[in-house]
């Protein structure tokens, strides 16, 4: 049933515009660094913070220049591209991005990790190796590992899948699998490619064999997809487009009707099974909403209806590109996504001149029951990203255990993990030390791949370049409101 332009406003006129609708989850918003304020902090401020219950305090410098933690916490190496090697005996692949945990036999966590390496295998030393039978295009050089930690502390790395492009963000089913998500959407016969590429896959890290012979999920569409989280209520799928000119989509599929979701049925669903669809937002005076950046206060809540998408594999023309002004809502950069309080979180990464008003990031939750968009956080412009204090670009994020959600920061200048409560606060977890520029001009590669191990006691993230994946512990807390 569609939500009409004048169901949504009647819905919301006892809240004014911009107000969250009664019952709604609290508006995360970012102090110290919300827009229009554009203070950048201090360690006196974090030390301020975790007295009074939010976040750990200052980050304390790392002498061997890998990761700055709150005192209290330490972290651990549990793979390095180049360093540490796969099972087979290649070594690690490198660009490690989105990432989740589940868990292993006897005790173990597993972990699939995406590798995000666009065109020939040519350009990277470290490709995702060609492991016989799980090789979808031998020409392409991305794809994911599994990695198993042990009890004991040792670790096993073996690949997931291969010859995949570009595999960026992603997200992890109900039933335990992960859904790898191609951010590039090449065609055969472009960049060497041998097969289309735009898809989704699935990789069960807990059965190897299921892995074989990887087949593209056709039906959640042909684009540059960044994140995906499946409703397991409702059954359906929602996808984040990492695109622009004109900017990327949110997407909602649903499956044909009798489906039931389990290990091994997407493989079982034709390519056009169930629909594919955009939406289309409205704001509490039942004006259509082109631009999720048109938003300027934290609480801000749209209403959704869903438009069907003509040609989901893009034949002859880009997805986004198959609606015209008025038809869709767009966003700049939508990235990570985690399912979480009954609804998907989304991030739109930043926005600058191509959007309606320029933020450093967006995130947003989705309420399927009320269908509606809620504006949780909101980052202003960063004046210097030089400088360490303030946070820009969030990419990947999950929902933390210990309350808010937490996000990989994939900005410019100094790069973070940082966390954001549900009352209004923003605090800093880790910030990245290993300058893989130069002294004279120092660069910090982005976050990614934020997540928590089952237990919820460590927080595994990487560094994305050159490829490191990091298990942090600590002295968690429940975040006060």
């Amino acid at each position: 049933m569609s939500l009409t332009r004048r169901d949504f406003a009647r819905s919301t006129a006892i809240t004014g515009a911009g107000v969250a609708l009664a019952g709604s989850v609290g508006a995360l918003a970012t102090a110290p660094n919300a827009l229009a304020s554009y203070d950048t902090g201090s360690a006196g401020d974090e030390a301020a913070d975790a007295r009074h219950g939010v976040g750990y305090g200052p980050l304390v410098p790392d002498p061997k220049g890998i990761l700055a933690l709150p005192a209290g916490f330490e972290y651990r190496i549990i793979t390095y591209s180049g360093r540490t090697k796969l099972e087979s005996g290649e070594f690690t692949p490198s660009n490690h991005d989105g990432t989740a945990t589940f868990d292993g036999p006897r005790g173990t966590t597993l972990l699939v990790n995406n590798h995000e390496l666009k065109g020939p295998r040519s350009k990277w030393k470290y490709p995702v190796p060609l492991t016989e039978g799980l090789v979808y295009d031998p020409a392409a050089a991305g794809g994911c590992t599994v990695v198993e930690v042990r009890p004991d502390g040792r670790v096993a790395e073996w690949v997931g899948i291969a010859g995949t492009s570009t595999n960026c963000a992603g997200g992890r089913t109900p039933w335990g699998t992960w859904l790898t998500c191609e951010e590039n959407s090449d065609k055969a016969g472009l960049n060497g490619m041998t097969k289309d590429h735009g898809y989704v896959f699935e990789v069960d890290p807990s059965d190897r064999r299921a892995n074989r012979d990887p087949k593209p999920l056709k039906f959640f569409g042909r684009y540059d997809h960044e994140a995906v989280v499946i409703d397991p209520k409702r059954g359906h799928a929602y996808l984040t487009e990492d695109a622009a000119a004109p900017n990327g989509l949110f997407f909602r599929w649903t499956p044909p009707r009798g489906f039931e979701y389990g290990h091994g049925k997407f493989r079982e669903l034709a390519d056009d099974a169930g629909v594919l669809q955009a939406p289309k937002c409205y704001d509490s005076g039942g004006r259509f909403v082109d631009d999720l950046s048109r938003a300027t206060k934290t609480g801000t809540v749209y209403g959704v209806d869903w438009v069907d998408v003509p040609d989901r594999d893009a034949r002859t023309t880009p997805v986004r590109k198959q609606f015209g002004d008025g038809e869709v809502t767009r966003a700049r950069k939508l990235e990570g996504m985690w399912w979480g309080d009954g609804g998907a979180y989304i991030v739109s990464s930043y926005a600058r001149e191509e959007s309606p008003v320029q933020h450093d990031g967006q995130v947003w939750f989705y309420d399927p029951r009320r269908r509606t968009l809620t504006l949780k956080v909101l980052l202003g412009v960063n004046p210097d990203p030089s400088e360490d204090g303030a946070f820009d670009g969030p990419d990947n994020t999950t929902v933390s255990p210990y309350g808010g959600i937490v996000l990989a920061e994939d900005g410019e200048g100094v790069s973070h993990l940082f966390g954001a409560t549900e009352s209004g606060r923003t605090y800093p977890i880790a910030r990245n030390e290993l300058n893989v520029g130069t002294e004279e001009e120092p660069e910090y590669s982005e976050f990614a791949g934020v997540t928590f191990s089952p237990d919820g006691r460590t927080l595994y993230a990487n560094i994305q370049d050159p490829g490191i994946l990091l298990a942090i512990t600590g002295p968690w807390k429940r975040q006060r409101r």
